[in-house]
């Protein structure tokens, strides 16, 4: 099946801050935009931001996957095998803070993948992955 672009909007308490996140240090291209909302070529797929107020009573959640802290709800990309290391260098040259700094997960078994986390200015938790053998995507 030929992969679709996919479609996401999420909230952002800065728009400002997160245009610059998104545009600068993501190197995300800016599509449409208005006073409330930015279109971005996600890796070609189309993430929109949209304002909204921050609110404070939202609490942040974890679930434990290979003894480590992954933030839910989270989303991003998989990159190529190749490529993943140079993002993630080219994330620490704009002093990205990691959540889940970038390492080899399940390694030497099957769905071996590199895996990173942090979030964006308004707390948008992303996880960037490369699998080792990218056929092993859905594998048990």
């Amino acid at each position: 099946m030929k992969v679709q672009p996919f479609h996401l909007a999420i909230p952002v308490s800065d728009l400002q801050k997160a245009r610059k996140f998104y545009k600068e240090i993501l190197g995300c291209g800016e599509g449409r935009s208005s006073d409330h909302w930015v279109d971005f070529n996600f890796f070609g797929h189309q993430l929109v931001i949209h304002y909204k107020p921050a609110n404070e009573t939202e609490k942040a959640h974890s679930n434990p996957v290979d003894g480590k802290d992954v933030p839910v709800p989270h989303f991003g990309v998989v990159l190529e095998w190749e490529v993943f290391q140079e993002f993630a260098n080219l994330l620490r040259s704009k002093n990205i803070e990691f959540e889940i700094e970038p390492y080899i997960r399940f390694e030497g078994q099957v769905g071996e993948q590199a895996t990173m986390f942090f979030k964006d200015p308004s707390g948008n938790a992303l996880e960037f992955k490369a699998f080792k053998n990218k056929e092993q995507l859905f594998a048990k």
